[in-house]
C-alpha cells in the first residue's frame, strides 16, 4: 500500500523496507529541530502498526476519514484546533530536506497564514497553517500535478496570506529514487537509514533509474 510506483519495479519487501527507512529518517529530520512536537498523523487502521515504528518517541494519532485529503485535514484540527499554534504537515518521502528548510517553514508563518513547500512536479512537500480551514484540502486534487495550484486557489478563496519554503523532491517515482542514491552516495547523513537501503539495493536503482536523468 506505500510507494505503489516504486513496486513496479522492486520487491515488495523492499520497497516496504524503503518505506520505514523514508520513516525512520523524517522522524529523525523533524526531532531535529527545537522545540517542535512531533507526531505522526495517520488512518485509524495503521494506528497499530505504526505504534511500534515510533519507538515511543513521538505520538501516533488518528486521522478522522480516509485519504490524504482528510489527514491533512486531520492534522490540523487536531494541533491548530486553538488557534495562534504553528503547525507543519511533512510528508514522509523527503528525508533528506535540509533541516533549515523545515524550520524556515514555522519561520514564514509567523508571517502568513499558511505555508507551504512546493515540489518540482507540480505538488507540495509540506504545508502549515496557524488555524484548521476545513475547506483548504480537496482530495479531487492531491496526488495530482496541479495539486500546488488546487491548494493556492482555495487559499485564495478562503482570503489567506501565502508564504513559501524553496521548492524541493520528493520520492515518487524511480528518477527520485536514482537522483537520491547519488546525493545520498555523497552525504549519507542527510538520510542515513535510506542511504543503506540504496547502497543494498543499489544496482538495481542504476537499472530502473537508466533514462529518468
Amino acid at each position: 500500500m506505500v510507494k505503489t510506483r516504486l513496486a513496479q519495479n522492486f520487491p515488495l519487501d523492499a520497497v516496504t523496507k524503503l518505506y520505514r527507512c523514508l520513516l525512520d529518517d523524517t522522524l529523525a529530520l523533524a526531532r531535529s529541530l527545537s522545540n517542535v512536537e512531533v507526531a505522526i498523523m495517520c488512518p485509524a487502521s495503521d494506528v497499530e502498526e505504526l505504534t511500534p515504528l515510533a519507538r515511543g518517541v513521538v505520538s501516533v494519532v488518528a486521522q478522522k476519514g480516509e485519504g490524504l485529503a482528510a489527514g491533512l485535514t486531520s492534522v490540523f484540527a487536531h494541533f491548530a484546533a486553538n488557534g495562534g499554534q504553528r503547525v507543519v504537515a511533512f510528508n514522509s518521502d523527503s528525508p533528506h530536506l535540509p533541516a533549515s528548510v523545515l524550520g524556515s517553514a514555522f519561520e514564514v508563518l509567523i508571517a502568513h497564514d499558511v505555508v507551504v513547500g512546493p515540489t518540482h512536479d507540480g505538488g507540495y512537500y509540506l504545508v502549515g497553517a496557524k488555524a484548521s480551514h476545513e475547506t483548504l484540502f480537496d482530495s479531487d486534487g492531491m496526488g495530482t500535478n496541479n495539486a500546488l495550484e488546487a491548494l493556492l486557489a482555495r487559499a485564495r478563496e478562503l482570503q489567506l496570506s501565502v508564504g513559501f519554503t524553496n521548492p524541493f523532491y520528493d520520492i515518487d517515482v524511480e528518477g527520485d529514487l536514482t537522483r537520491l542514491a547519488a546525493e545520498l552516495r555523497l552525504a549519507p547523513a542527510r538520510a542515513p537509514r535510506t542511504a543503506v537501503w540504496l547502497k543494498e539495493w543499489g544496482q538495481a536503482v542504476a537499472r530502473t533509474g537508466t533514462g529518468d536523468l
